[in-house]
């Protein structure tokens, strides 16, 4: 039987360019991110977010349905919009955002009419994605009912998988994204944070730390990428090192992150090693950061991501 994925958390529209007078629309987020790579990767992955009924959200959603990614839990939310932001580059090629995202109905995703039903179907998943950009939506209460929503399709046989992606514009300080984030990790089987965001949210002195941290609250499998320098893989309290490809300097790093997570869940769910679900991951994002924004045309996945060929146990 074929897994089943679903992804929850914000896409916005994305305006970007040098000139003001030269923007180019797309769409871009974490999660939504990860959703496409996974559909790409083969595995049924729907998105679960709120959009408006405007043309916009309309625009969007047909992209994503073209990437093979389920929009049925899409919630549509009247007279309201999606958010927007735009990047403006540099003659140096340095990017600033800014940001119109207050009013997005994402923000108000778990107070929704048609959020109970998505809650209810959330539990005949085989794996659930969300993000620390996603918790970072929401207030208090819509949080706690997320985290009982996770607990619930857990107790079900759900796996929660989970990446730190931690922005320091989403939260009031680094200790309220602690305390947060540690009341979801609660109830996580996975974990793929990036050790320079656990840097700054936990305090971790390196990978190993950041792994045993984690697996000292309960997390059997974690992931920790570490860039340039690979990533640092903790099953069941085995730890190995697995190193990224030598490759010429990136052309945009955005997504990175993102794609490694789809690859490396790919592998996982069907059937690959932590190991060799951690060099597909390394191929993909090493290939994605060639490229400018974070999802690179079809043609140019890789061919096949592993070149391992069997699945190891």
């Amino acid at each position: 039987m074929t897994a089943r994925v679903a992804c929850i958390g914000e896409c916005m529209l994305e305006l970007s360019g040098v000139d003001t007078d030269r923007m180019t629309l797309s769409y871009g987020g974490d999660t939504l991110n990860t959703a496409v790579y996974l559909s790409r990767l083969g595995i049924a992955t729907d998105y679960i977010t709120a959009l408006g009924d405007d043309p916009y959200s309309d625009w969007m959603v047909d992209q994503w349905q073209s990437e093979g990614v389920g929009i049925e839990h899409v919630i549509r939310a009247p007279s309201r919009l999606p958010g927007l932001y735009a990047i403006r580059t540099d003659g140096r090629g340095e990017r600033q955002f800014h940001y119109w995202r207050d009013q997005a109905p994402v923000r108000d995703l778990l107070t929704l009419p048609d959020w109970s039903k998505v809650a209810e179907n959330l539990c005949g998943y085989d794996l659930i994605y969300l993000s620390g950009i996603t918790l970072s939506l929401y207030p208090t209460e819509q949080r706690d009912c997320l985290n009982e929503v996770l607990a619930r399709a857990r107790r079900q046989g759900c796996r929660i998988a989970f990446d730190t992606n931690f922005r320091p514009r989403g939260w009031p300080s680094p200790e309220a994204a602690r305390h947060t984030i540690n009341r979801t990790l609660a109830h996580c089987d996975i974990a793929l944070p990036t050790l320079d965001d656990d840097r700054q949210v936990f305090g971790d002195l390196d990978a190993e730390a950041c792994a045993t941290r984690l697996r000292n609250i309960g997390i059997g499998e974690v992931a920790v990428k570490m860039d340039a320098a690979g990533c640092l893989i903790s099953v069941d309290g085995e730890i190995c090192h697995v190193n990224t490809e030598p490759q010429d300097s990136p052309v945009d790093t955005t997504g990175a992150g993102d794609s490694f997570n789809a690859a490396y869940l790919a592998g996982r769910l069907q059937g690959t090693s932590p190991t060799i679900a951690a060099r597909q991951a390394h191929r993909l994002a090493g290939t994605v950061i060639m490229h400018r924004g974070a999802i690179i045309p079809r043609t140019s996945m890789p061919v096949e991501i592993s070149e391992d060929g069997e699945h190891e146990r």
